[in-house]
């Protein structure tokens, strides 16, 4: 189940990847003004993901209760649900730009370039999110080939809208955007039908016990969606301590931000995997087969990360010079890939953490990983690290404190599974 999942998350880092090499072309302003959007993409992204782990954990739960007919209801409810509040999303950001560009530090000249691209850029967050919903039924159902194949047809098709977009049409950084909506537009025209055929959605809703399940998505959304919504509010306090080192620094800090997404595609693609094996396993009662499972992957996602950021290293001048012109970039850049990329194996551990204790129902330790992870541990040794040693410290402290977060993820699960061994016994 895992590896349909790897290829599809690989692919969409790699074409978020190339989108930002044919943007760093456009010269630092255009770059600058996409790192100062990621924060947002990581708000709009937290909120479409929290509502995607309840809907895998709800769905496959009563599918393996044999209710199946409740099943396809509670996806008609869950796109219905996630349309309304992503659309909700996107236009308070859209209301509020001016404001959050302001707080986030943004330069006064940045301005007009960032509200030009937030218009086609919301629209294709609000597309990729619809997208996302079907994929999150889709694997609920235990199908990860269909959203496998789409990430990797989606990307294609926006790596190759990209360059006709931003260059040949000369829409510059909006095109951008457009590409990613014509991509994933595309995307939902497929999947949708497919999912109707299959008749995993269903909009009969009178015939759900509504509120019944409302609360029940609600019980495991709330705290999941809380948990997905600390990274991104950690991006914008720490895009705006960056912020504070001039331009190059956002705009570096940017690009290696997308260099850290593509790095843990196998994290990702595991936490997409996992919580249904899980699930199932959970339902029959079977405890030592998750917890063979669980190591498994903490054994996995550590020696990987681990080899993964020892390769970002040795590359980094390489990498700077690839993905930027701006020598001030370049170097800010070199700075980060010698240092943050050996603390990936702490953070992923912490994302695998977060994602098995969903999985076992545990979705307020869930909670409390994503906040110690981020106010305990990454985001104060972030502001030590830029007093201590300036733009250089602060990617020493953004290292330190992904290791510190990684031992203490692990260490709260364990905690939590002993309890829930505890109250399993008869």
């Amino acid at each position: 189940m895992t590896w349909p999942m790897l290829f599809g998350v690989l692919s969409l880092m790699t074409f978020q990847l190339v989108d930002s090499a044919f943007i760093g072309q456009l010269g630092r302003d255009p770059l600058a003004a996409l790192g100062f959007t990621l924060p947002m993409q990581q708000l709009i992204i937290g909120l479409q993901v929290g509502l995607g782990i309840a809907t895998t954990a709800i769905i496959s739960r009563t599918l393996g209760a044999g209710e199946d007919v409740r099943a396809e209801r509670l996806g008609g409810l869950v796109v219905g649900v996630g349309a309304l509040m992503v659309l909700a999303l996107c236009l308070t950001l859209w209301l509020t730009r001016d404001q959050i560009m302001t707080l986030l530090g943004a330069d006064q000249t940045l301005l007009p370039m960032i509200q030009s691209y937030w218009a086609p850029w919301l629209l294709a967050a609000w597309t990729g999110a619809m997208l996302y919903f079907g994929y999150s039924i889709c694997r609920s159902h235990g199908d990860t080939k269909l959203p496998g194949y789409m990430m990797v047809a989606t990307s294609v098709a926006n790596i190759a809208l990209d360059p006709l977009y931003i260059f040949v049409f000369g829409w510059g950084l909006p095109g951008a955007g457009w590409a990613t909506v014509t991509a994933f537009g595309a995307g939902c025209l497929v999947i949708y039908p497919r999912l109707l055929k299959r008749c995993w959605l269903r909009f009969d809703l009178r015939q759900l016990a509504l509120t019944k399940a409302l609360q029940q998505l609600s019980g495991i959304m709330a705290p999941a969606m809380v948990s997905q919504l600390m990274p991104p509010l950690a991006a914008m306090l720490a895009t705006a301590l960056v912020a504070g080192f001039g331009s190059a620094a956002v705009a570096a800090w940017g690009l290696g931000t997308r260099l850290e997404f593509f790095s843990l595609v196998v994290v990702l693609a595991l936490t997409m995997s996992l919580p249904p094996m899980i699930g199932r396993a959970l339902g029959a009662g079977d405890i030592a087969t998750i917890q063979r499972l669980i190591r498994i992957a903490v054994r996995f996602v550590v020696f990987w990360q681990l080899a993964l950021g020892l390769i970002w290293v040795a590359a980094s001048g390489l990498v700077s010079n690839l993905f930027s012109s701006d020598h001030a970039v370049q170097s800010v850049l070199d700075d980060y890939l010698i240092r943050v990329p050996l603390s990936y194996s702490g953070l992923g551990l912490c994302m695998l953490m977060v994602s098995v204790c969903n999985a076992l129902g545990l979705s307020l330790r869930a909670l409390l990983i994503s906040v110690l992870r981020l106010f305990l541990c990454f985001l104060p040794f972030l502001w030590v690290g830029a007093q201590w040693g300036g733009i250089s410290g602060l990617m020493s402290g953004a290292l330190a404190g992904n290791l510190c977060a990684g031992v203490m993820a692990y260490s709260l699960y364990r905690t939590g599974m002993r309890q829930l061994l505890v109250s399993a016994k008869p």
